[in-house]
């Protein structure tokens, strides 16, 4: 079945150009020109994806993003105008996965379209295998590869377990939910813990893509990551900043 996705813009054109162009790569598109449309769209449809502009009259990205937030995980990739970074900041830290500055080329939405919904998939397909009470083999769901499923075991830290078959994490013994982005960030630092990751290499493991240099994205939701993790975020035990470089999981506890 093909994926659907909400619109949500008040300018036209941009709604019907994005519209065509996701709508030849198969998925089918619902367009809203104003918040109260976007809300109700998703509520009539529970959409696989949304893509918020963050100035929309009656009810705007934010106030959008924030009540889908207390309900859903979706993923939700926020439009801002060109060099407004409170914008870009507050979209991300009210639960985004993924931000893009207009004017954008309809080519590059569809690629993080496609990129967000693989993971999604991937993460669906785990968590059904699981549920099944079905062991994933390395070639289970494999198409071109790129959908590939690899088992992974367990990881063990104290205080923290993270379950990447489940996409499931336990922190100080408490079930925490994680939005994709969020989860794949998390993995990614704890497989390899004590190493040094830059923040240019977030951006290409867990966005696949290069921001032009504009790393905020990373540095967002690393702060969430351990406002969700961290009994005291501003003194992390897990997640620990490198400064003039990057970030890395410190393995301390490791069982």
């Amino acid at each position: 079945m093909a994926a659907t996705i909400v619109i949500a813009d008040d300018e036209h054109n941009i709604t019907d150009v994005c519209r065509r162009y996701l709508e030849r790569e198969g998925y089918t598109v619902w367009i809203a020109h104003d918040g109260i449309d976007a809300l109700r769209l998703w509520e009539e449809h529970a959409p696989d994806l949304l893509v918020l502009d963050l100035m929309m009259p009656r009810r705007d990205g934010w106030e959008v993003c924030e009540t889908i937030r207390q309900a859903s995980d979706v993923p939700v990739i926020m439009l801002t105008a060109r060099g407004e970074e409170r914008d870009r900041l507050l979209g991300l830290t009210m639960g985004a996965d993924d931000y893009m500055t207009k004017p954008f080329s309809p080519r590059e939405l569809v690629l993080r379209v496609k990129n967000i919904l693989r993971r999604t998939k991937i993460a669906a397909a785990s968590a059904a295998a699981l549920a099944a009470g079905t062991a994933l083999t390395p070639n289970a769901g494999r198409g071109n590869g790129a959908d590939a499923i690899v088992p992974s075991m367990a990881i063990h830290f104290e205080g923290l377990s993270i379950f990447p078959e489940e996409r499931r994490v336990v922190a100080e013994e408490k079930e925490t939910e994680l939005t994709v982005k969020e989860f794949d960030l998390l993995l990614t630092l704890a497989e390899y813990p004590g190493r040094v990751f830059s923040r240019s290499q977030l951006l290409g493991r867990i966005w696949d893509m290069d921001f032009d240099g504009d790393t905020t994205t990373v540095t967002v939701h690393i702060r969430r990551l351990r406002e969700k993790l961290e009994q005291a975020p501003s003194e992390p035990r897990w997640i620990k900043t490198v400064w003039g470089i990057g970030y890395k999981f410190d393995a301390k506890g490791q069982s």
